[in-house]
């Protein structure tokens, strides 16, 4: 959606999703528009200036002469800053959803800033190490071909990140995250529990980016509210504390069998520390991004993913 300036008139233009329009296409009175979005991508607050010579009336002119872009129906580079209401006007801080990479099993790959998807067995047996008699998994490394196998995930956690208000708190009802989107591209990699269990898709948009909606008292395996108020280590969060998600990603069948993507869209490049050599090993590696987006809140993040293959 976009306003238009014109002349001294507003003009509204407004497009349709893709889910609007495939079930408009369909004529059979099954389009219905019950919902919307506006946002506020283009402006830049900075704009707003409390020293204007004219007064305060003239304080955000430069916000509202800012041009606006016409409205465009590509997902996934539009309404990325999406408004949202709330009824109390004396909030002091927002909601985040932030990375936790301090619990247990959460940390990215120090070596690429990424969390590293192994899409077939052979991959996992090289980015295994021995801890002990126990096998587990270096930082940052999901086992996709068999997800939640080695202990590691992606877990992040939601609330107020500061230090003003004490954990122990109550998150107000109206800051708190009930339900999660996240996204994913699916010709890559799927959204499994931490036990293994495939997330059940959505929907799968033009660009093949597969959306999952996962929400408290439903989904328990992926969304959970966070109980822990102290202020331990393991907590990234400093204020009061809202849910958490966590999840790990499978990796695609074509990813897992071929490697058409890894050609195509792929490069090649090393890891180091693999149980293979002591070294830097040889990979095809896919660089990716999953998207969470808190749907209350409409906070939104995202996490960069590399899905690799030993070579």
């Amino acid at each position: 959606m976009a306003f238009l300036d014109n002349s001294g008139d507003i003009i509204l233009d407004a497009v349709l999703t893709d889910t609007g329009r495939m079930r408009l296409a369909k004529g059979d009175g099954s389009f219905k528009i019950v919902k919307f979005a506006v946002g506020d991508d283009e402006i830049n607050y900075e704009l707003f200036n409390t020293g204007h010579a004219s007064g305060s009336a003239y304080y955000d002119l430069e916000i509202l002469q800012t041009p606006i872009l016409e409205a465009f129906t590509d997902n996934a580079a539009s309404m990325k800053t999406k408004l949202i209401s709330i009824p109390r006007n004396n909030l002091l801080y927002l909601p985040v959803v932030k990375l936790n990479e301090v619990w247990g099993g959460t940390a990215r790959d120090s070596e690429h800033s990424a969390f590293l998807v192994a899409v077939n067995q052979a991959s996992e047996e090289d980015l295994a190490t021995q801890n002990g008699s126990d096998a587990s998994s270096k930082d940052g490394i999901l086992n996709g071909e068999t997800p939640g196998s080695n202990g590691n995930f992606i877990r992040c956690d939601q609330g107020l990140d500061t230090s003003e208000i004490s954990p122990g708190r109550t998150l107000d009802p109206l800051l708190m995250e009930t339900q999660y989107m996240i996204e994913i591209d699916n010709r890559l990699g799927t959204i499994n529990s931490t036990e293994g269990d495939r997330a059940s898709i959505s929907f799968v948009d033009d660009d093949n980016i597969a959306t999952y909606y996962l929400s408290l008292g439903t989904d328990t395996a992926f969304v959970n509210e966070i109980t822990n108020t102290s202020t331990d280590a393991t907590m990234t969060v400093k204020g009061p504390r809202g849910t958490r998600i966590r999840f790990t990603i499978g990796s695609s069948l074509e990813l897992n069998t071929s490697n058409y993507y890894f050609d195509t869209v792929g490069e090649t490049g090393t890891i180091s520390n693999t149980v293979s050599s002591s070294g830097a090993v040889s990979y095809r590696i896919i660089t990716s991004t999953v998207r969470i987006t808190g749907v209350n809140t409409g906070y939104r993040i995202d996490i960069p993913v590399k899905f690799v293959k030993i070579v």
